[in-house]
């Protein structure tokens, strides 16, 4: 134990004593900040550039009221110019395009053959702005030939917003949904960022003592097993340190922003935000959402996710290590990273594409249980509401599958490590772990 211990100590200490991850901790918060300064200056940039579309009009069916003007696009009516003359005028001009209505029989016809003339390829707003303003007036014209009562049509529309409860009683709302699923999906994106990271840098440590030869010192005093779990335990305890420190800096970088600099996060649009802002216009459902955000479990959240992060990083940086005893430099590693990284992104895809829509599924369950899925998918459950059980289940299979996991690797680390210029294979791997001398 006191071998392990000082193993831990001394993997600890040179990691955070590395040039580079004491840069990386103080700067990776500011380069993050920048970033999203910069994405909503470029935004707000964006949206102050006006694109003013001209149109020609030779059906006749269409007037300035039936195109919206928005922020970013403006609409003008150049039928008596003609199209050739407007399309001479836009293209020498500061005009983004050209709409151009042919006359038609019908309007199916119209609607085929209408065309747009620009300078650049139009974005997809752009376009779909555009679609949108003629289908609405098109399909009026049709209602009306159709002897349909638009004004009834539209006096008959009517917009539900349905409360949701629990069967004791207790009232949800959709945007405290999103809250969970944005909660769940950004926990499991930095626990697969956290273990590719700080597990490339497991394998990186093990493969460098492997080739200075430092590592046949080490071993003749350490059991290859303590050595293993000591590097993957102390890699992991800097890994935590370096992320708390980032969250500490970066609410002070929001505080300072927010006090000196007179930054506002709710200025950058979102769709968080903007659902934020269509629930505060209802003042009748502020206290529900601020009922609902103090009712979810944070504090079986908080240690549910440092359960989940560093179980999961035990098991994979397990796998690493073993990965860097069984090679002789990063290059030879790449036949071997698929298999270790494929279970993170299925359990990304399966969170992305499955637990947001049925968080209590059979798929999403299933994945929750299994041990290389469940760090990333059950927390990515666990804002939603799961059976004490359930996390039991997930936990001890976890728990149980990282032991087997290390004495597997730790078969592969005690002959890997003494293994030189020999580019391993599977079935190599497969008699390391089968030998027993």
């Amino acid at each position: 134990m006191n071998k392990l211990k000082l193993i831990i100590r001394r993997e600890f200490i040179a990691k955070v004593r590395n040039k580079s991850f004491i840069i990386m901790t103080f700067l990776s918060p500011l380069i993050m900040v920048a970033m999203f300064a910069l994405v909503a200056f470029l935004m707000k940039k964006n949206d102050e550039k006006i694109k003013e579309i001209v149109y020609v009009d030779s059906s006749g069916l269409f007037t300035k009221k039936d195109f919206k003007d928005t922020k970013t696009i403006k609409y003008q009516d150049f039928t008596k110019l003609g199209l050739e003359a407007t399309k001479k005028k836009v293209e020498a001009g500061n005009y983004y395009g050209v709409l151009y209505f042919p006359k038609q029989d019908s309007l199916e016809v119209l609607a085929k053959s209408i065309e747009f003339y620009s300078k650049e390829s139009p974005g997809l707003n752009t376009i779909e702005n555009i679609e949108s303003n003629v289908n609405n007036r098109l399909r009026h014209i049709k209602m009306n030939l159709l002897g349909i009562n638009i004004e009834k049509i539209n006096a008959s529309r009517i917009r539900s917003n349905i409360k949701m409860f629990n069967f004791s009683g207790e009232q949800s709302s959709k945007l405290i949904n999103g809250l969970k699923i944005g909660v769940g999906t950004i926990a499991g994106y930095l626990l697969m960022m956290f273990v590719i990271i700080y597990g490339n840098s497991v394998m990186r440590s093990v493969i460098e003592e492997k080739t200075s030869r430092i590592i046949e010192v080490i071993v003749s005093s350490v059991k290859p097993f303590q050595l293993m779990l000591g590097k993957i335990i102390g890699n992991a305890s800097a890994g935590l340190l370096q992320f708390f420190i980032w969250g500490v800096l970066l609410l002070i970088l929001y505080g300072v922003g927010v006090s000196v600099l007179g930054l506002n996060a709710s200025e950058i649009p979102s769709a968080e935000h903007i659902a934020v802002a269509q629930q505060a216009a209802k003042p009748d459902q502020i206290h529900t959402i601020i009922q609902e955000i103090l009712k979810l479990p944070l504090v079986s959240l908080f240690f549910l996710f440092v359960f989940y992060f560093i179980g999961g990083f035990m098991l994979y940086s397990s796998l690493y290590a073993a990965v860097g005893a069984a090679v002789d430099n990063e290059t030879d590693t790449q036949q071997f990273m698929m298999p270790i990284i494929m279970p993170l992104m299925l359990a990304m895809y399966v969170g992305a594409f499955t637990v947001i829509n049925d968080p209590h599924g059979p798929i999403s369950v299933i994945f929750s249980y299994i041990p290389f899925t469940s760090p990333i998918v059950m927390l990515m459950r666990v804002p939603f509401g799961v059976s004490w059980w359930e996390i039991a289940i997930s936990m001890s299979l976890l728990f149980l599958t990282f032991l087997a996991v290390v004495w597997i690797a730790a078969k592969i680390y005690r002959v890997g490590i003494l293994m030189y210029g020999k580019k391993p294979t599977y079935k190599d791997l497969w008699k390391w772990i089968r030998y027993s001398g």
